[in-house]
Parts: C-alpha cells; structure tokens; sequence
C-alpha cells in the first residue's frame, strides 16, 4: 500500500511519469512497479498519457494523474467579500464568482449565500463529484474542529458548527481555516519553496499575518498564531474594534485609515482623496490609489500603517527568523510607497542576524489568490495528510479524511 500511494503522488506532483522513473526513485523492480501502476489505474487514480521522448529504445508511455475525476470548492470570506471557486484535483481553477458581503450579518446566513454561489457554479459547469471543501475565515480558527475561535470581526460566529452543513451537502471533507493561511500556502506553491519560512502579513479592513515553518503552516495551539493585528501598541490609546485599546489594527488597519481619513477630510483637509470622497464611500483601496496618485493626506495614512505594521512584524522576524515576508491585502495597492516603510522599520528594530537573507515583498495582488491558497490547502490534506485513510475508498469521505 505504503508504494502505490507513493507512485500515484510521484506521478501527480510530476517527479516521475514514466514507469522506469519511478522505478528508478523508489527502487522498486518493473514487475512491481508495473503491478502497482496497474492498481492505480484501476482504483481510478493514474491514467495512461502520450510517449515521452525516446532515449534510444521504444520511446515509454507516461503516465498521468487523473486529476478531473474529483472537484474542490473554495469558499474565501474576507470581511467584506465571499469568493467561491470550484477546481479540478490539481488546483486548475474551473469557474469562480464573487461578491460584496458583511461577514457580520452571522454565520446562518453567510453559509446560505455560499450555497447559493456554490450552485451557480454548479449550474455552469459539469464537474464531477466533490472531494473536498475549504472554507477561509477573516478570524482566528480550531483547525482541528473547523470552528471559529473567538473572532473579533465575525459577531455570533464563536464556536459555531461551520463544518458540519458542508459534510452533509457535498458528503465530502471539510476544512476550515484562517484566511491569511491560506495566503500562505498560496505563496508558497507560487515560489515552489516547499520549505520556505515565510510571513505572510494581510492588510485589509483588518490585520493578520499567517506562519510558514519549513513549509508547513503554524496554527497554535488555539488556532490563534499570527493573530498580529491585536497586539497592542505601546504608545496607543485608540479604541479597537475587539474592545481593548491600542490594538495595532486600530492605528494600522484599514478600517482605523478610513477613519482617520474621513476625520481629516471633516475637518478641513483637502486633496485629491477629498475630492473622491465626495463621491463614494472612502476604502483602503481608495486610499492607496490616492496615494500612488500623490495626495498629501492618504500618503501620510500609508506611512502610518507601514510604520506601525513594520514594528509589530519586527517581533516576529526576531522569534521567527523568516526567510520571506510578504505584506499583501488591500495595503498592497500602495506599492512601493507602503514597502519602502514597512521594509526600513523592519530593518531597524529587527536583529542584525535575523535579517540577513530576509526578502521583504508585496504579494501579487490577485483577486483569486484566496483561492489559489485553498487549493493548495485542501491537496496537502487530501493526499499528503490523509490518503492512506481513504485510499482504498477510491474517493474521500468525511470522516476518514478529517480531522476529529
């Protein structure tokens, strides 16, 4: 069992799809290799694909993953967006929709907009049966439960069952997990760093940063790592939206920019920002274009969030010495004007030592990354984690593919 599930995972991740490479990786004998490869393609796994290049004899058959045999939904919710996405088994993405949506409205009804996304996904495509859901969350997560821990953004949703109604529908896994993770994960199959060390740092309506460790995401104990956005801030006495004081959020966040930039404007500020604000609602995205554009006013707002962001993450670089650091979300319009910032007040409260190799970046800003991180979440725990639990099934089901 231990070789043929290494010989169908060989094969979809592309390290050897012909039968004398992976004869050659796992040391196995042909008639061995031949007899498990067999076994695959019957349980449905592997599917015989084009001759590879001839190296002087008959040029061999390769092999490839049968990858449209099962779908993935990716369900990402941010505080004021739902992206729902459906893909094949090797992430490639089949259809997507989103939408403006206030997390805050409760779980009830959040999960029955999902469904209704998720069916007009379904009604445009064909796609086969689901194997697995994830769902992001704009808050702190139990991985092991899929229950929300306390999330200050998302009111009536602690503790609640998000799991469960998403088993019964699909009669497939599902996952939960932190937004910002997912961003992670995401970054890490972009760069194909398996073993990267990296922080992911989103800066939207709210603050958070997700944990790479050697490639693997750090959750903690409560699924409460990386939570940065409620560190408290020396010097601060603003009012957070959690109901401490001084939270970094509540001077670096967005919501805490909007405010301060729309205080400035009633006071007699103007500018380009101002002008615009007269026309529509003042965002962070709003803001960071004002401020690629030049404007005084939303300049000094970018500058504060970077330099408040930068220190916070600087404790972390000292304790978690990363290799990468990528500042993305809303604030990542900003461009170099927020990442020059961040990047020099990184470097002057962090060790020497800690920053040596450090590359400090923006993240891509794609509207789909979420999804793209999903996927990428829900293939590590589908064949890395838990494929010899439901291997034999021939396709994976609640309770032999998550975690209890």
């Amino acid at each position: 069992m231990t070789s043929l599930l290494r010989i169908v995972n060989l094969v979809r991740t592309g390290e050897a799809t012909t039968r004398p490479e992976i004869g050659k990786v796992t040391g196995l004998g042909r008639g061995v290799v031949s007899q498990r490869i067999d076994q695959a393609i019957a349980y449905g796994f592997l599917r015989d694909s084009d001759f590879a290049a001839s190296s002087g004899g008959r040029a061999p058959r390769t092999l490839r993953f049968h990858s449209e045999q099962g779908a993935l939904i990716i369900c990402a919710l941010s505080a004021q967006r739902i992206r729902v996405g459906i893909t094949d088994l090797d992430g490639k993405l089949r259809q997507h929709v989103q939408r403006k949506w206030d997390i805050a409205q409760g779980p009830a009804k959040t999960i029955k907009e999902l469904f209704k996304q998720i069916d007009t996904i379904l009604d445009k495509d064909s796609a086969p049966t689901v194997w697995g859901v994830v769902i992001g969350l704009p808050g702190p997560v139990d991985f092991a439960s899929g229950r929300p821990a306390a999330p200050p953004l998302m009111p009536g949703w602690n503790g609640y069952d998000i799991r469960t109604p998403f088993e019964q529908r699909f009669e497939a896994p599902v996952w939960v997990d932190n937004d910002v993770n997912l961003l992670a994960l995401g970054e890490r199959a972009r760069r194909r760093e398996a073993n990267v060390d990296l922080i992911y740092c989103k800066i939207g309506s709210g603050i958070g940063a997700g944990l790479l460790s050697q490639g693997s995401i750090h959750r903690g104990a409560n699924g409460a790592a990386g939570d940065i956005g409620h560190v408290r801030l020396p010097d601060s006495t603003d009012p957070c939206r959690c109901g401490k004081i001084g939270c970094l959020e509540a001077v670096g966040g967005g919501w805490a920019l909007v405010r301060d930039a729309q205080q400035a404007i009633d006071a007699g500020s103007d500018g380009p920002l101002a002008a615009l604000a007269k026309k529509q609602p003042i965002t962070l995205e709003l803001i960071s274009i004002a401020a690629q554009a030049g404007d005084p006013l939303a300049i000094s707002l970018i500058q504060q969030s970077a330099l408040v962001a930068g220190e916070t993450v600087s404790t972390l670089v000292n304790l978690f010495n990363p290799g990468v650091i990528v500042f993305g979300g809303a604030i990542a319009s900003a461009g170099e004007l927020f990442l020059a910032d961040v990047r020099q007040r990184i470097y002057e409260r962090s060790m020497p030592l800690a920053t040596r190799d450090i590359t400090i970046t923006l993240s891509v800003n794609d509207e789909l990354e979420p999804l793209h991180g999903g996927v990428e979440l829900a293939i590590e725990q589908l064949f890395d984690v838990t494929f010899p639990r439901w291997f034999a099934d021939g396709r994976p089901s609640p309770d032999r593919s998550t975690v209890r």
